[in-house]
């Protein structure tokens, strides 16, 4: 009796192993465009919560809004804040300005370059300041949306973080 195997069972064992190896390689994919999507989604969402954070934190803190050079109702906007600290030496208030500048939401305090608040994997798609007055207080309301700086036309490289947050001046 000879041993080995038959035609019929070798082409039967190939065909399984490379459908074996075909889903563990579909796996393996899907594996990384999850991740990378992943990674695009909380990169933008970071990005977003972050500057969002430092914009009503400097509301909250000025003194006043300077209405000359800010930009409400429209993209792209500007909001000029007067503040009591970043001040130059021997001045009592100094300005502040958050502005779409490069594809970039930027800081600027008074003779200081500006500041991106956001990185470069990402770009502003839309910055609009809202001004929010009644007999009692000023509020900002700011909306944010940022998309994924996307090397590849790829799904898991698109991404969109859309934010609307206000806040109220403490000091008027």
């Amino acid at each position: 009796m000879k041993k080995g195997f038959t035609l019929t069972e070798a082409l039967i064992y190939v065909g399984t192993l490379a459908l074996i190896i075909l889903a563990v390689g579909i796996f393996f994919l899907w594996t990384i465009k999850s991740s990378t999507k992943s990674k695009v989604m909380t990169e933008t969402l970071d990005n977003a919560r972050r500057a969002m954070e430092i914009i009503t934190h400097e509301i909250k803190e000025a003194k006043g809004v300077y209405t000359p050079t800010s930009i409400f109702d429209q993209h792209p906007g500007q909001l000029s804040l007067e503040v009591t600290k970043y001040l130059p030496t021997g001045e009592t208030s100094s300005y502040i300005d958050f502005y779409f500048c490069d594809n970039h939401l930027c800081l600027k305090k008074e003779g200081q370059p500006p500041l991106a608040l956001t990185s470069n994997r990402v770009k502003v798609k839309n910055l609009v300041f809202s001004r929010i007055v009644n007999a009692t207080s000023t509020s900002i309301q700011v909306d944010l949306t940022l998309i994924y700086n996307a090397p590849s036309p790829k799904p898991e490289y698109q991404s969109t973080t859309t934010l609307r947050s206000s806040a109220t001046l403490r000091y008027q």
